[in-house]
């Protein structure tokens, strides 16, 4: 929770001013995810209050912004289709009731997940994502940031064109003066905080911009374009249908509750991290995840859907000056009163100018530093960020920082794959192998290869003290190693294993020699 006395008459002007900001470019956003997901534009918008509302005083990064995301709205998708398959005989209205009810109670289930998560510190994994994934996760959503504003600046009749290039020149000519506000609108926050950081360059976009529009009537898309706001009222609290718990539905709703938390964790916590990176104190992912899970659980009380951290809205407040909770409780709390006491007023806000902003965010969000750095990095990974932005744009993004941590994985194998071994003969003519390198499921097959059974003297030493037993398989390897050596009728000992690679071993463990200072580590078992 924030301490208002904390805070100087600068820190709360900047984040009243920004949470300002964040809260009108929300209003799209929110009303574009819940189109994604098939229902009201109210169910987004209620999302975005209370996810927004819940994270802003006990999230784990103060300043961050969480509302409804398409990164989850897209799982939606596929659950309103399963839906639809399950009751083909409803009506329109009726079905797409149902479809609402599963959303609510998918999720308050993948809030419970995300909640549990948290309180099992599992935050911390996101340590397991590599920086090159970070790069490529963050490549990708500003390229997703974009490519999402689109569909605002497309022709009204798609189907008439033939080519892209046709589309194009059909969407310049009428959408042009779109096209103009955009430039202004984006040429606005590249020189005015140049210029005075008195208030938030977007707000000032947005204000002078609707104002001009408002008077002079000119024709442009609003946002009362995308949908009717008349009659948005408070949140209230809503219970999902008993049918729901049935076992065919909680068949569809538990796989698609873990996806949305996983998705939503993996956004959440990967967008907490890129904040870090800005500055700032440190976020507790932990936090973060508990913040999450009560916020989506709570959303789907009260007719909301599930979501998760939004990256471009964080980084507009960000950027802007908000750096407090207060910034974002703003930002949620002014939503709710826009939309239901000001819908007139957000109504006449011209869609140009909130794709100006969020093309403006895109491109603050792309690191053009990896751009550089992709030339000098090891070509491993170089080739896993472009991987995961590839898979960004085109797939999910929890399957693309998943995808981008097992390449690096296997890279990171494959790099140490390799234990070497010097050999020589002391003066009692016993041969000793002084091996160099981990000893791992990966490297077991260059283990096997050092050793010339055959043609080794009676007496063999095996020296661990410059390797490593890493897992169960490496002390498999040297139990195979000790018995072939058995068979040969010759005497092997083994110097420099720890205690605990001693107990795993079965066959070796007599052979282990004692030494003063034999390592201490552990081994870790295959499960």
């Amino acid at each position: 929770m924030f301490n208002i006395q904390n805070y100087s008459k600068q820190n709360i002007k900047n984040d009243v001013l920004s949470g300002a900001l964040v809260a009108v470019a929300l209003v799209p956003e929110a009303i574009a995810f819940s189109f994604i997901a098939g229902v009201s534009p109210v169910v987004g918008l209620y999302g975005a209050f209370i996810i927004g509302l819940i994270t802003a005083l006990i999230g784990g990064k103060p300043g961050m912004i969480s509302g409804a995301t398409g990164a989850v709205a897209v799982v939606f998708v596929g659950l309103g289709l399963s839906v639809s398959q399950m009751y083909p005989d409803l009506d329109k209205e009726a079905l797409s009731m149902m479809i609402l009810n599963y959303i609510l109670l998918t999720s308050i289930i993948a809030g419970l997940i995300q909640i549990s998560i948290g309180l099992l510190k599992m935050g911390k994994f996101i340590r397991l994502v590599p920086q090159p994934a970070l790069f490529g996760f963050v490549n990708g959503l500003a390229i997703v940031i974009a490519l999402a504003q689109l569909p605002f600046l497309a022709p009204k009749d798609m189907g008439q064109y033939n080519s892209w290039v046709e589309i194009i020149g059909a969407s310049f000519t009428e959408n042009y003066i779109m096209y103009i506000l955009i430039l202004i609108t984006m040429a606005t926050m590249h020189f005015l905080p140049k210029v005075s950081k008195a208030a938030p360059a977007g707000l000032v976009a947005i204000v002078i911009l609707t104002l001009v529009i408002f008077f002079t009537g000119i024709d442009t898309k609003v946002v009362g374009d995308l949908a009717d706001l008349s009659n948005v009222s408070m949140p209230s609290f809503v219970l999902p249908v008993a049918e729901l718990f049935s076992f065919s539905s909680m068949a569809v709703i538990l796989p698609t509750a873990l996806i949305i938390a996983l998705v939503g964790l993996i956004e959440s916590l990967l967008t907490l991290s890129v904040l870090d990176e800005m500055g700032g104190e440190r976020g507790s992912g932990n936090k973060e995840c508990i913040a999450l899970g009560v916020g989506n659980a709570t959303s789907g009380f009260f007719g909301g859907m599930a979501g998760c951290a939004m990256i471009g809205q964080s980084i507009i407040n960000f950027t802007s000056g908000g750096l407090g909770r207060l910034s974002s409780f703003t930002a949620a709390v002014l939503l709710i009163i826009l939309v239901v006491s000001f819908s007139s007023v957000i109504a006449v806000i011209p869609i140009a100018v909130l794709v100006g902003i969020m093309f403006m965010v895109s491109i603050g969000t792309f690191e053009f530093s990896s751009l550089k750095r992709i030339m000098h990095m090891p070509r491993s990974d170089a080739f896993v960020l472009i991987v995961v932005t590839i898979i960004t744009v085109l797939e999910d993004l929890a399957v693309a920082v998943i995808a981008g941590i097992i390449i690096s994985a296997l890279v990171f194998a494959w790099k140490h794959a390799k234990i070497f071994a010097s050999t020589h003969i002391d003066e009692k003519g016993r041969k000793i192998y002084e091996l160099d390198g981990p000893l791992f499921f990966a490297s077991v097959t260059s283990f096997n290869e050092q050793f010339d059974i055959v043609n080794d003297p009676e007496v063999v030493i095996i020296d661990f003290k410059d390797a490593r037993v890493m897992d169960s398989s490496g002390a498999e390897a040297i139990d195979g190693i000790t018995e072939k050596y058995k068979k040969a009728g010759k005497k092997l000992s083994l110097r420099h294993l720890s205690e605990d690679c001693k107990k795993t071993l079965t066959s070796a463990g007599p052979f282990c020699t004692y030494e003063e200072d034999d390592p201490t580590y552990k081994v870790a078992h295959n499960v």
